[in-house]
C-alpha cells in the first residue's frame, strides 16, 4: 500500500513510458486512452458522462483507427439500457467495446450489467459516479448509482483525479480481459470528469503494449464456424451449477487487479495499490473513503500532523471489488478509530456500503476467519476492533472542505463521539464547523470568477488553465460550479495555480483575482469575499471613463477595495466582441474569452517568465485550436483576436480614483454595467 497518492509524486526515472504532460478533465483522460486501444463505444448521453461519450464520437466522425488499425465505431442507441445490450452483442462478438454513463442511466442498465458479467465479457464502463433522483432531481456527484449496481459481478475501480481517471481506464482494460471479467472505472462526476488538472496522458507504444491487440486477445462467441449457445434458460437442473461455477471466474480477479497494478507501475512509475494510505504508519485515527475528496482529505491530514501534532491518516479504497477486505484490515487493524466517509445514505441498511463491508471485514478477522471462496485470504490477527464511525458527505456534489474533516477528526477524539454524522448541512446529525484552513500550496494563485450561462466563461477558464499549466510548467486545478441550469443565470467558475499538485477539492474561499463578468453578482451576495489584500479584481463595464465605473460599484463593495488595497481593472468585453465575432449565435460567448488576454495582463506569471506577449499568445493559440478548431479557421481567428483586445485594452482605475472620497452622487446601478441580453 502506497503512502502517497499517484497524481501526488513525480514520475521516476528512468521508466519506458513516463506520459505525455498535458492538461485535461477526467473525461478527456478516459477518452485519450479508449479511443486508442477500442474498436467502438455503445452509449447514450447522460449527464455528467456525456462528455467521454462526445470526445469519443468525435473521433469516430474525424475516421480515427486505433492502435491496430481498426476503425471506432460509435453506436448512439436510444437508452441507456439499449446500450449497455449493444456492447453486450459487440462484445460476443469479440470486439473491444466501452461505455460511459452516470446516474439513473446506470441503473437502468442493471439488468444487463448481470448478463454481461455472466457471460464473462470483460467489458470496461466508465462512470461519472452521480447522485440518484431521490427527493428531488441532482445531476451532480454522488456514489449511490455504482453502489445500486455494485451486486452485478462487475469490478469497481476508483479514482481521485484526472489523472487516475485515465490511469485506471487501462488498469480496468488489462484486469478485465485477464480475468474475464468486466470492470467500471468510476469517477465523481463533474468534480472529476469535468475538472482540468495536470496529467501525464500514456504514450501509445505504452497503450499498445499494455493491453495487447483486441483481435488476438479476445474471442468470437458468435463465430458462425463454431456455434454456441449464450444466454440459454436454465432450470432447476441447471442454474444453480452454472451460477457457482462462476466462482471460478471470480477467484482469479483479485490476482488480476494486482498484476495490471504491478504492470502499470512497472512501464510508468505510477504506482496503484487496492488501498492507498496516506500517512498510515503511525496514525491513531483515519478518514476512509473513495473519490475525490478523499485528497482533500488528505491536504488536512498534512495540516493537522503540523499545526496540532495529530497522528491522522487517510485511507483511500481503490478498488471497491473484488473488495479488498485483508488489506484494509491490515491497513486500519492499528488504529484507535476511523471514520468512513461515503458519498450516499441508505438508512435502512445496517450501514452505508463501504462501511459494510469494511465491519464485516473487521468481524471475519477477529472471529478467526478467511476470506475468499476457499478462505484462500487471510486475515492479519485482530485482537480488538477499532471505533468504526460512519459519515454522509459530499451529497450531490456539496462542498466537502478541509474544515469537515477536522470536523470528523475531532468528532472521533471527543469525549462522546457521534457514531453517524453528517457534514456540510445544517441538521441534527451535522458536527459543528471547525476551522477552514487555506489548504492550497504554499505560493498558490487562485481565481474565483463570476459570470452568466452562455457568456463562454467556462470554456475560458478552461482554456486558461491549459496555457498557463503547460508554458510556465506550474500545476493547475480549474472547474465551474455547475448546475442544472441553463443559459442567462449566474455561474461561477475557479481556478488554482500552484507549483505544486493541487489536492483540495473545494470550492474557492482564498483568492488573488476575482473576474466580473456578471456584475450583478454584487446584488447576489459578496462577490470579493475571500479575496487576498493587495489582489486584482476585473469588472465587465461599457465605460472608459474610470470614474463612472468605479462609481457602478456598491457602497460596501468600494470599502473592501479599499481596505483590501486592491486592484480594479475594467473594460467592454462585450462591445469587443461584438465588434469581431461574424456569427452573431458566437457574439454573446466570445466575451468570455476576452479575459485571457486580460488574465495575461492582470496575473503575475507571464511577467515573471519573462516571455513577451507574443511567445505567451503562441501557446494560447494552440488551445484556442483545440476548443475552438471544429467551428472554423473563421472562428479560431476571431477568438485570437477576441484575446489579444483584451491584453492591449484593459485599463486599471487609477490608484487616486479609489482613494478619493465619495462624492455622494448617485451611484450607477450595477445592472447598468451588465450586457443587456
Amino acid at each position: 500500500m502506497s503512502e502517497r497518492s499517484p497524481a501526488t509524486v513525480s514520475t521516476p526515472s528512468p521508466v519506458p513510458y513516463p506520459g505525455i504532460p498535458t492538461s485535461s478533465d477526467g473525461s478527456g483522460a478516459v477518452a485519450w486512452v479508449e479511443t486508442h486501444v477500442t474498436q467502438g463505444a455503445c452509449a447514450y448521453p447522460i449527464t455528467s458522462s456525456t462528455t467521454m461519450g462526445a470526445a469519443y464520437q468525435t473521433e469516430v466522425s474525424n475516421g480515427k483507427q486505433n492502435l491496430w488499425g481498426d476503425t471506432l465505431a460509435f453506436v448512439q442507441a436510444e437508452s441507456e439500457h439499449s446500450a449497455a445490450s449493444t456492447c453486450e452483442g459487440f462484445a460476443l462478438a469479440g470486439g473491444r467495446v466501452t461505455n460511459f454513463t452516470s446516474g439513473q442511466g446506470l441503473v437502468l442498465m442493471k439488468e444487463v450489467l448481470y448478463t454481461i458479467s455472466g457471460k464473462r465479457l470483460p467489458i470496461v464502463f466508465h462512470i461519472g459516479a452521480r447522485a440518484l433522483t431521490s427527493q428531488s432531481l441532482n445531476v451532480h456527484c454522488g456514489h449511490d448509482d455504482v453502489m445500486s449496481v455494485a451486486d452485478t459481478g462487475w469490478g469497481i475501480l476508483f479514482g481521485r483525479n484526472a489523472q487516475e481517471a485515465g490511469d485506471l481506464a487501462l488498469i480496468c482494460r488489462r484486469a478485465a480481459e485477464f480475468s474475464e471479467t468486466p470492470f467500471m472505472n468510476v469517477q465523481d462526476g463533474f468534480l472529476t470528469t469535468h475538472t482540468v488538472e495536470n496529467v501525464r496522458l500514456c504514450e501509445t507504444e505504452m497503450m499498445k503494449a499494455y493491453v495487447g491487440d483486441p483481435n488476438e486477445k479476445l474471442r468470437c462467441l458468435f463465430d458462425p464456424l463454431h456455434p454456441l449457445m449464450s444466454g440459454v434458460v436454465q432450470n432447476q437442473d441447471a442454474y444453480m451449477k452454472g451460477k457457482i461455477a462462476q466462482r471460478g471466474f471470480y477467484d482469479r480477479v483479485p490476482a488480476a487487479v494486482v498484476e495490471a497494478m504491478e504492470k502499470f507501475h512497472e512501464l510508468t512509475g505510477r504506482r496503484y495499490t487496492l488501498v492507498d494510505g496516506y500517512r498510515m504508519e503511525d496514525a491513531e485515527y483515519a478518514l476512509v473513503g473513495m473519490g475525490g475528496m478523499m485528497e482533500t482529505a488528505a491536504a488536512a491530514v498534512d495540516f493537522l500532523r503540523a499545526k496540532r501534532g495529530l497522528k491522522v491518516g487517510v485511507v483511500h479504497v481503490t478498488c471497491f471489488a473484488p473488495f479488498p477486505a485483508t488489506q484494509i484490515v491490515e491497513i486500519l487493524r492499528h488504529v484507535k478509530g476511523f471514520t468512513v466517509i461515503e458519498r450516499m445514505d441508505n438508512p435502512l441498511a445496517q450501514s452505508n456500503p463501504l462501511a459494510q463491508a469494511i465491519k464485516a471485514a473487521f468481524a471475519d478477522a477477529l472471529s478467526g476467519l478467511s476470506y475468499g471462496s476457499t478462505g484462500e485470504f487471510k486475515y492479519p490477527v485482530v485482537t480488538q476492533l477499532p471505533k468504526i464511525y460512519a459519515c454522509c458527505a459530499g451529497l450531490g456534489s456539496r462542498d466537502v472542505r478541509a474544515g469537515h474533516f477536522i470536523s470528523i477528526f475531532e468528532n472521533m477524539q471527543s469525549v462522546a463521539p457521534r457514531q453517524f454524522s453528517v457534514v456540510g448541512v445544517k441538521h441534527p446529525l451535522a458536527l459543528p464547523d471547525a476551522e477552514d484552513p487555506d489548504l492550497r500550496p504554499e505560493g498558490a494563485f487562485s481565481m474565483r470568477g463570476h459570470s452568466v450561462g452562455g457568456f463562454g466563461s467556462v470554456t475560458t477558464n478552461k482554456l486558461i488553465a491549459s496555457f498557463v499549466g503547460e508554458l510556465f510548467n506550474l500545476n493547475v486545478q480549474a472547474y465551474p460550479k455547475y448546475g442544472s441550469e441553463k443559459k442567462g443565470l449566474p455561474t461561477t467558475y475557479y481556478l488554482t495555480v500552484a507549483r505544486e499538485h493541487v489536492r483540495t477539492h473545494s470550492e474557492l474561499e482564498h483568492v488573488e483575482f476575482i473576474p466580473l463578468n456578471d456584475v450583478n453578482a454584487f446584488n447576489l451576495g459578496n462577490p470579493l469575499e475571500g479575496i487576498a489584500p493587495a489582489g486584482s479584481v476585473f469588472i465587465q463595464s461599457p465605460h472608459l471613463d474610470p470614474h463612472l465605473v468605479w462609481r457602478g460599484i456598491p457602497a460596501y463593495g468600494r470599502k473592501i477595495i479599499r481596505n483590501r488595497k486592491l486592484r480594479v481593472y475594467y473594460l467592454d468585453t462585450v462591445k469587443i466582441a461584438r465588434e469581431i465575432a461574424t456569427d452573431p449565435d458566437l457574439q454573446q460567448r466570445m466575451q468570455g474569452v476576452v479575459l485571457v488576454g486580460i488574465f495575461i495582463k492582470v496575473t503575475p506569471f507571464a511577467r515573471e517568465s519573462g516571455m513577451g506577449d507574443e511567445q505567451v499568445l503562441g501557446a494560447v493559440e494552440k488551445y484556442v485550436r483545440k476548443y475552438f478548431g471544429k467551428r472554423g479557421e473563421h472562428v479560431v481567428e476571431e477568438n485570437l483576436r477576441c484575446v489579444k483586445q483584451g491584453l492591449k485594452d484593459v485599463q486599471e482605475i487609477p490608484l487616486e480614483v479609489i482613494q478619493a472620497p465619495d462624492s455622494g452622487q448617485d451611484e450607477i446601478r450595477s445592472e447598468e454595467i451588465v450586457f443587456a441580453k
